[in-house]
């Protein structure tokens, strides 16, 4: 439960949302139903096509293949055949298993404040600390310029080049360290590093990262599970951020609340997955899941939601950006399209006020608006709404933020 007083929720339509009590409430945190509550073209979709089948994988249905290569063409040509299951941790552990067979390796690197799902092997990546080996995982440091990993170098402070290239020497020396031992498979990612708090890291270390892994005979895993479906103002979040992953993995908004995932590559690591691997899922590749995902793009597409969101992600960027002079709790805002955080922070530092971070929460609960908190130190307020978010709503978001930040930094004072 995200509230001291959790929300009982009867209703949504669009970005809203409604208690059992009658309360409205503006959904700022709910990446899943990405083309709104209760999307009637999907709501549609989901019932024409239950009321005529739905079965497991395991028969042949038409709209199953016409879904995946629909799905497949927004993606880099590189990206050529998917398997699909129904929740992102089954999709990232069919990933990491695949970056194993296709290598030969086993050594996997995440960053030391990510989270990629809840399995045996996926929930080894979660919150791992620097140094810890957790069965063939390790950690590099989050790759981030607000809070850079050393405050000076050789007697100066670091310029972004130097602070890249520490990073860089970093994921080369636990590839190394790897090599020495098992062997090193790959490196996965959140495209735009979501749950670290959407960190800014130094320019080029990303594509430079890339080529590293690659040099080393490594494949890159781009999570795309909150950061695809254009929640990034492009299609994909590894074309936000410029790098090109050999596999992706997808989930959450692909059904808009209906369970479906993919993990997706080229023809050659798909094949060998299959050859090696029995997987199967009983609810997975089916007709349902195909329709819903197909009225999910239909919806992106027709609405051209990717643009709106580029443009109102930028607008609300830019206007709270203009707040932070008034307001010395905001460290730092940043983030990509409509996945926009803002680190809370002791004023006068940047040093995480985590017990500010959730004051805010919950006094924005109080004015009708539902946000999270994220980050490595659970102090980045998390800005998530559906794709369908507009102008009009984040100026509501807006108007309540500014109530809430006055109550709270009394509060605050009178502690």
């Amino acid at each position: 439960m995200f509230y001291d007083e959790p929300v009982q929720l009867a209703k949504g339509e669009g970005v809203w949302l409604e208690s059992v009590d009658g309360t409205r409430y503006l959904d700022l945190y709910n990446n899943v139903p990405c083309v709104g509550h209760a999307n009637p073209r999907v709501a549609k979709a989901i019932a024409d096509q239950a009321a005529i089948l739905q079965v497991h994988s395991r028969y042949l249905h038409e709209s199953v293949v016409d879904y995946a290569e629909r799905l497949l063409g927004l993606h880099h040509d590189g990206i050529e055949s998917m398997i699909m299951a129904c929740s992102g941790t089954e999709a990232t552990e069919m990933a990491l298993t695949m970056a194993r067979l296709v290598t030969g390796k086993r050594g996997l690197i995440c960053t030391d404040a990510t989270y990629h799902g809840n399995s045996s092997l996926v929930g080894r990546m979660s919150w791992l600390p620097y140094g810890q080996d957790r069965s063939g995982v390790k950690s590099i440091h989050t790759p981030q310029t607000y809070r850079p990993m050393a405050a000076g170098h050789e007697g100066h402070a670091l310029s972004e080049d130097e602070l890249c290239q520490l990073h860089l020497d970093e994921l080369e020396a636990l590839i190394a360290e790897m090599e020495a031992d098992g062997g090193f498979a790959g490196l996965m990612l959140c495209t735009i590093l979501a749950n670290e708090g959407l960190p800014n890291p130094p320019a080029d270390w990303i594509q430079k990262a890339t080529a590293t892994v690659h040099d080393a005979g490594g494949v890159v895993i781009g999570d795309e599970v909150q950061a695809g479906f254009g929640r990034s103002g492009a299609w994909w979040g590894y074309e936000k951020m410029g790098f090109v992953p050999d596999i992706v993995c997808m989930g959450k908004p692909m059904g808009n609340g209906m369970p479906v995932s993919a993990v997706a590559s080229s023809h050659e690591v798909i094949s060998a997955f299959r050859q090696q691997m029995r997987y199967f899922n009983t609810f997975a590749s089916s007709p349902l899941q195909a329709a819903a995902g197909m009225a999910v793009i239909d919806e992106i597409v027709d609405r051209d939601l990717v643009n709106q969101v580029q443009q109102v992600g930028d607008w609300l960027q830019d206007q709270l950006r203009a707040l932070q002079p008034d307001h010395a709790a905001m460290g730092d805002v940043r983030g990509v399209g409509l996945f926009i955080g803002i680190d809370w922070v002791t004023p006068g530092t940047t040093n995480p006020d985590v017990d500010g971070a959730a004051r805010m929460v919950e006094a924005l609960k109080d004015r009708g608006v539902l946000l999270g908190k994220a980050g490595q130190y659970g102090n980045v307020l998390k800005i998530r709404p559906p794709l369908v978010f507009e102008q009009e709503h984040a100026q509501i978001f807006l108007d309540a933020f500014v109530d809430a930040v006055a109550d709270v930094a009394v509060d605050a004072a009178n502690a």
